[in-house]
């Protein structure tokens, strides 16, 4: 199952914490979808130290900024 969370626009602290709080709710098979204004390189040390793979990819927004798309999964 497939779970989109977007986070563009928050304040800081905010997207990870609801990123991180997403998580808890993944199950084996499962994948987390992140939208997000800018890239979270705190998160990535987070997901490695507890055993995630992601996937990360830029494209453009509707209003001509870029957004990161952030695929997140447990290892298996």
């Amino acid at each position: 199952m497939s779970r989109l969370l977007d986070v563009r626009g928050l304040p800081p602290c905010e997207p990870l914490e609801r990123t991180l709080a997403a998580l808890d709710e993944l199950a084996p098979g499962d994948e987390l979808e992140v939208l997000i204004h800018r890239e979270p390189h705190p998160l990535y040390a987070i997901l490695a130290e507890r055993g995630y793979l992601w996937r990360a990819a830029t494209e453009p927004a509707a209003d001509g900024s870029t957004q990161y798309r952030i695929l997140i999964s447990l290892a298996e």
